[in-house]
């Protein structure tokens, strides 16, 4: 066969349709698609002689080696059956997120399609509402488009903790912005973890782009203290644009969470020198591990309380009387 690694040229117009088919597949083909171009014998003895692979009833991989990526999702979507699309983490994967491995192939079909026996690996789910807008135009293989992939990843995840940052990541790495998450959930009443997934877009809208400040804005409403600006855009000395996590514009208060990326010791002398910068220039600065606000709830409120309070900031009788410190 003339498919396999070879990109699109003129010899992709002299190709046989069969050719064709394998090509824009990945060398992947449903069994309703060969028996169009080959007769059962010649399907037959292909399989026999090795030259292609039977992974799945419906589908067929015109080689006899190690499946590829691309070539397992293609399996996922044929074996399924018609009107199956990726979906999920799967999709929101060949969207362009990253971070959130997942060994399963998630599919989605509509809630009247005859489901077939799914390949080994694939989780199939149902769904009343697929319209053409929640799909990627022209993808191959066919899968939902960004926001109804985080919207349903997060749905289908195992944990709340999992679905906020899902949802943070989908913002923070560009895939989707504005009301595009909302726009998908006010077409899905009954979706799994909406209002959760609802106030994760909307922290993220208010700069909250990762799950520890995600964390840290509702540490702040719940304790009844102010919410400041997040992701603020500053220069530093040198003319580059920095972004603050947090920072109360009022009373000075800038407010650091640190994540991960903090073990590599050059990005986290760089991060003390923009702090150090700030204490110059006369800021009250407050930095924690990202880890505290999860485990030490109340020793990060206290902290943002007290600082709060040095720098001027008196609560209302409002405040006071509803305040809480977890």
């Amino acid at each position: 066969m003339l498919w396999r690694d070879r990109e699109p040229g003129r010899w992709l117009d002299e190709a046989s349709e069969l050719e064709q088919v394998l090509w824009s597949q990945h060398g992947a083909v449903s069994r309703e698609q060969a028996l169009r171009h080959l007769s059962r014998g010649a399907l037959d003895q292909y399989i026999a002689a090795g030259r292609w692979q039977h992974p799945h009833p419906a589908a067929y991989v015109a080689h006899n080696g190690p499946l590829t990526r691309d070539q397992s999702l293609w399996v996922a979507v044929l074996g399924v059956g018609s009107g199956a699309v990726l979906a999920g983490s799967t999709a929101a994967e060949r969207c362009g997120l990253r971070g959130f491995p997942d060994d399963r192939i998630h599919v989605l079909i509509p809630a009247d399609c005859r489901e077939r026996h799914a390949p080994r690996g694939v989780v199939v789910h149902r769904s009343t509402l697929l319209p053409a807008t929640d799909l990627c135009d022209r993808a191959r293989p066919p899968h939902t488009g960004n926001a109804r992939s985080l919207v349903d990843a997060a749905s289908w995840t195992d944990t709340d903790a999992q679905a906020r940052a899902i949802i943070a990541a989908g913002f923070q790495q560009r895939l989707v912005a504005g009301d595009d998450i909302h726009l998908v959930l006010k077409r899905m009443p009954r979706a799994r973890r909406r209002a959760l997934i609802a106030e994760a877009a909307t922290d993220a809208l208010g700069g909250a782009h990762s799950l520890p400040e995600a964390e840290f804005v509702r540490l702040l409403r719940r304790a009844r203290l102010p919410v400041p600006r997040l992701q603020v855009r500053r220069r530093d000395s040198g003319g580059r644009t920095r972004y603050l996590d947090g920072y109360y514009d009022e009373w000075r208060l800038h407010v650091e969470i640190d994540g991960g990326q903090h073990v590599d010791v050059r990005a986290y002398w760089a991060d003390m020198r923009r702090q150090n910068a700030l204490w110059v220039a006369g800021d009250r600065v407050l930095r924690f591990p990202s880890w505290a606000i999860r485990s030490e709830p109340e020793a990060v409120v206290a902290q943002v309380r007290a600082a709060l309070r040095a720098a001027g900031w008196r609560p209302t009788s409002r405040d006071l009387g509803r305040q809480c410190d977890l």
